[in-house]
């Protein structure tokens, strides 16, 4: 069985006197995909905000292959590649200068810039400035910068606003193939056929709190055959 790769340990984060992660503790195991459900304001971008070092817990560990981001910083955010939610492009950069400029920023080849880039179906966008881009298109940038490096952990918040279904699809095929390479993929999503499609485990919050963390096929068998969209349902009466 694959050893854990991620793990957080009784994770509080306090904003303004206001509990916004609440005593999460979560182990996510080598290879696996997790989809992190839940409405707006669970405290998922929190929760990933953290992981990757954004923001740093009032309380508790979170540690990647064992390491912590205090004291190890350079080799923890080279384990993480990381989707934000949204992002601002004003700099007036094209899709592949934008790419350029974060590969020099990981010393990596501008070959494996136009490789994400064709990956992602931006290969010929041109001039054309990223800051005009739509907001899918402005996603799959974002998302071509995560997978640069090859990291061994994808964290992505939110990654299929704003797709259309083509890219959306393209986007499964695309964690697909990340996963069959032995990378970990951790995601928010508050799309649940998204997380049914490509989770292997799932993790449903509300209020910053942690209400159901399972595998999906132990999550089928305990809901009901629609899964995801059942188990929503028992926890939230929604």
């Amino acid at each position: 069985m694959n050893e854990p790769i991620v793990e957080m340990s009784d994770v509080l984060k306090l904003l303004n006197k206001q509990t916004i992660v609440n005593e999460v503790n979560l182990s996510v195991k080598q290879g696996e995909v997790l989809a992190l459900c839940g409405a707006n304001g669970a405290g998922k971008s929190t929760l990933l905000r953290l992981l990757v070092g954004i923001m740093q817990p009032t309380k508790g560990t979170i540690r990647i292959k064992g390491l912590e981001w205090k004291g190890h910083r350079r080799e923890y955010a080279g384990l993480i590649g990381y989707m934000p939610d949204d992002y601002r492009f004003g700099n007036g950069l094209t899709a592949r200068e934008t790419l350029y400029f974060w590969a020099s920023l990981r010393g990596l080849p501008v070959t494996r810039a136009d490789e994400v880039l064709a990956e992602v179906g931006l290969a010929h966008t041109g001039k054309k400035p990223v800051s005009s881009f739509s907001k899918g298109m402005r996603q799959r940038v974002l998302f071509a910068q995560a997978m640069l490096a090859k990291p061994p952990v994808l964290v992505l918040d939110e990654p299929t606003n704003g797709l259309d279904p083509f890219w959306m699809n393209s986007f499964i095929k695309l964690i697909r193939s990340v996963k069959e390479e032995g990378h970990t993929v951790i995601f928010s999503t508050h799309q649940l056929q998204i997380a049914e499609a490509l989770a292997d485990h799932a993790v449903f919050m509300n209020n910053g709190r942690i209400e159901l963390d399972d595998t999906t096929e132990s999550i089928r068998s305990r809901f009901g055959s629609r899964g995801l969209h059942d188990a929503f349902e028992g926890l939230f009466g929604i």
